[in-house]
């Protein structure tokens, strides 16, 4: 049995991935790019990327097709775009991204170390109002908060 970062490791070399400092020169030079948020809703309404569009992962597959209650024409016209995902950790993009490449998709990047890294390089953060992110509140947010519970019984110590 793998593990997810076993198969996101697996899938790294055939994608493309940015560190945060890269995407920001990346989005100056290609302002056409869509920024495509995927993580849950409640996380990108607690903040995000300026004029990013919040695709949860769960529908990015139908959101990236015509014909679904979950269609985003942004998204389904964006296949000869540059399109840029991003998620907490860059885990989940890089999965999404394989995904896109396999629909069709050419140019994804996936945001490597994900907002974490965003926010620890200091680069804009938006709240659901579109209002700035303290830099302080956003290392709060990004903090690891693993519960006892949620950690794995043979790595606990006792």
């Amino acid at each position: 049995m793998k593990t997810f970062a076993q198969i996101a490791a697996e899938i790294a070399p055939k994608i493309t991935e940015m560190m945060p400092w890269n995407v920001e020169e990346y989005l100056e030079s290609n302002p056409e790019t869509l920024i495509v948020d995927i993580r849950e809703t409640h996380e990108y309404d607690t903040m995000h990327i300026p004029d990013s569009l919040n695709v949860p992962r769960g529908i990015l597959e139908n959101a990236s097709e015509w014909d679904f209650e979950e269609t985003e024409p942004d998204l389904v016209t964006a296949r000869d775009r540059p399109v840029v995902l991003v998620c907490r950790s860059g885990n989940r993009t890089t999965l999404a991204a394989y995904t896109l490449q396999q629909m069709g998709y050419e140019k994804v990047i996936s945001l490597k170390t994900g907002l974490r890294g965003w926010s620890d390089y200091e680069l804009p953060l938006v709240d659901i109002e579109e209002k700035p992110v303290d830099i302080d509140d956003a290392d709060h947010y990004f903090a690891n908060k693993i519960l006892p519970e949620q950690r794995n019984p043979t790595s606990r110590q006792g």
